[in-house]
């Protein structure tokens, strides 16, 4: 996996950070926290988006983003465990993963465009 698609992945880490922060911030410091999280999640996203395929890119992270949350609310905030809502995720994560496997990055080790 090259280092662009890792930016992908922490974006969409950072995506989940701020879904649940936007749910569950209360105060200053746990708003200040979705607020950082929203702009380095952009911001890395940006950085990917400008080496891959722009539409393929906001697939994989929106995608990994809604498994990422809907399994860290069951997870950590006790939202119910329903068969079919991880049976749904499984396929979204499949559909995710197969874009990815099709996309060719038309990128060279060391070239800016």
């Amino acid at each position: 996996m090259n280092v662009n698609w890792l930016k992908v992945f922490i974006a969409a880490f950072f995506e989940v950070c701020w879904v649940i922060g936007l749910t569950h911030a209360y105060d200053f410091w746990t708003w200040s926290g979705t607020i950082i999280a929203i702009i380095i999640s952009f911001y890395v996203l940006i950085m990917a988006g400008e080496k891959l395929p722009v539409g393929t890119v906001y697939a994989v992270f929106v995608g990994l983003g809604t498994a990422g949350t809907v399994c860290s609310e069951i997870i950590f905030f006790d939202e119910t465990f329903n068969v079919i809502k991880i049976a749904l995720i499984v396929l979204l994560l499949v559909g995710v993963i197969g874009l990815k496997v099709v996309t060719n990055d038309n990128t060279e080790e060391g070239t800016d465009y």
